[in-house]
Formats: C-alpha cells, structure tokens, sequence
C-alpha cells in the first residue's frame, strides 16, 4: 500500500482509541512501560551554544536540509510579532534562563520543574524531520531534543489523560506580539495522549547542532513532524493532563460542553481543527493543501506534492485509524 492510499475504514474510532489509552496511561503510572535509561548521559544546555556528540537518529530523512538562515528567520511566532521576519528581529527580549515548566491536571507527579530537571534524565539526539505549515510552506530541520513522551511518563499521567494540553510563555514585557488581540494568549495547544506519546512526537532544545534560538521556540518546543507547524508549541511553560477534548463546535458552545480551546480552532474552528493537515486531501477553505513550497534557500523555493501525515504515514496512520479524516481536520 502506497503512503497515500489509507482508507478511511483502517483507521481506529476514537472510541476505541480512547479505551486503549487509558489501559495505557494506566500502565505508565503502575510503572509497567518501559522507563527512561538512568546510565544514560544527561541532557543539559550547553553554556558555548553548541552540543557536542550528539547521538544520530537513523531514521531521519535524507533530503536536502533547509539552511539554518531560512529556518531562523522565517517563522511564525506571533508573541514576537505576526509578520514572517518579525520573531528574529524581536525575540531577543526572551529571557529563558530561568527557565520553569509548571504540570497540572491528571498525573501523579504534579508541581513546579526546572528546565535542568526537566532535562537530566533523558539523552539528546539529532533528528532531522521534514515541517510543514498549513500555510503550505515546508522545511526541513535536523532537531536536537529527546521523546517527548519519555518526559510525560515521568510525571505518571493518570487512567482519565486522554489529552496534553501545552501552554507558551505570555509576558507582555518580553514579547510585544501580545499587544496584539489577534489570539487569546497565552497561546495553548493539545494533542491526544497517544499523538503526544508517539515516538516521533519529540521534545526540541536545539536545531543544526546549536542552542534553539529564541525565534525558534528555546529554551524548549515541540515537534509533531506529521502534524502541521501550529501544533509545535514553542516556549513550553506548563503542561497539562485532561480527560476533556478540545474540539469546539457551535453546538458545543449554545450546550457548555467545552472547557479549553486550542489557540487556532478557537480563532477559527473552521478551518484550523484539531486535526488539520494531516490529510492533504482536506482543502483549507481558503486554499488547496495538495502541494507545498519547500523553503531551500533559493530565489524561487520548488513547490512538491504533500504526503500523508506529512510522509510519516508508515509510523503514525494506526494512530487515527477508523477515522473520516475529510470530515475531522
């Protein structure tokens, strides 16, 4: 079966998938998964700006990286401003050393952690993965980070996790974007446990071997490869365990059915859902979604056909199996 050929009726109800992840859940808090490698080396921040022996995922892509101009000075960002250049030039003001991530809702190990604690158990390795923006632009960026979901385990999320909603930094004195009421800070997106679980779901530190720029989401973002950019939180400061969907509708609204909101489907629902583009046979309302420009550094960037899950459907197309991904987006 070609990666583009996933038939709606091979993809798992959500009913069925929400079952499972709470015998999964349930297992991470029993201590039953797999843990986090205690001998293995400790992730830190190096004070030079670069990392050194760095560990190489042998699953990256082998295409053609995007130069590290492109991908740190066109960027979406808008705590930094909503224009492409706006972040490079603005987010110097970002102060990320202190830095602190708050988990709350459903786990067992809720609190306050530092950055170093965040990172000392965990090993960091190099990944280069393809990106791609509902907007229809696409890089590709050899990331230096850890599983994201070796960090939630560590905080023994509970059997009613069925979602991780993350949250980004709102401090109107280091980010100017925020003058802005284009969103409702501070800025917060989810995903269901087993998305932020998953393997390729990745917790980023670096990009091209360096510390994150502040553009880029540093001190700490994360990577969703076959989801689409907005999905990729950057500047982490809580996370949260839930059991409530965040999916909107106005029907859901007249009934009070909904509590959180993902930034962009509360902006606007219908064209930014909680499964946007992983289906490029979806059309934004506005545009197709059949192809992309990938940003090469050229005067005029190629454009090429979009893949399913942005070409990780091999890995992660269980993962909405049962699924009418026309009609969920």
């Amino acid at each position: 079966m070609k990666r583009n050929d996933i038939k709606p009726s091979e993809i798992t109800p959500e009913s069925v998938f929400l079952n499972r992840r709470k015998l999964v859940a349930g297992a991470v808090a029993m201590g039953l998964l797999p843990g986090i490698d205690s001998g293995a080396r400790a992730a830190e921040i190096p004070p030079g700006g670069e990392f050194s022996s760095l560990a190489r995922w042998p699953e990256s892509t082998t295409e053609k990286q995007s130069p590290w101009e492109v991908v740190t000075t066109y960027n979406n960002y808008y705590e930094f401003g909503t224009d492409k250049s706006e972040p490079a030039r603005n987010a110097h003001t970002l102060i990320t050393d202190p830095w602190s991530i708050e988990v709350t809702g459903a786990a067992a190990k809720t609190g306050t952690y530092t950055l170093e604690d965040i990172l000392k158990p965990h090993t960091l390795e190099e990944r280069i993965y393809r990106h791609r923006c509902v907007e229809r632009w696409s890089i590709v960026v050899p990331w230096v980070g850890f599983a994201m979901g070796d960090l939630l385990k560590r905080f023994e999320p509970t059997s009613s996790a069925k979602y991780v909603e993350f949250f980004t930094l709102a401090d109107p004195k280091q980010m100017p974007g925020l003058r802005s009421s284009i969103l409702d800070w501070p800025y917060r997106e989810g995903l269901r446990i087993d998305e932020a679980m998953h393997p390729l779901t990745l917790a980023v530190v670096g990009a091209y071997g360096k510390v994150l720029p502040n553009q880029n989401g540093a001190p700490i973002r994360l990577i969703v490869p076959w989801k689409y950019g907005y999905k990729s939180i950057k500047s982490i400061v809580r996370i949260h365990f839930t059991d409530e969907s965040p999916r909107i509708s106005t029907e859901s609204q007249r009934d009070g059915g909904w509590t959180w909101k993902s930034s962009w489907n509360d902006y606007a629902g219908n064209e930014y859902g909680f499964y946007s583009n992983v289906n490029p046979n979806r059309p934004h309302p506005r545009w197709s979604q059949q192809v992309e420009r990938r940003l090469d550094g050229s005067l005029f960037s190629p454009n090429i056909p979009t893949q399913m899950f942005n070409g990780y459907a091999d890995q992660v197309a269980d993962l909405y199996r049962g699924m009418d991904l026309i009609k969920n987006h």
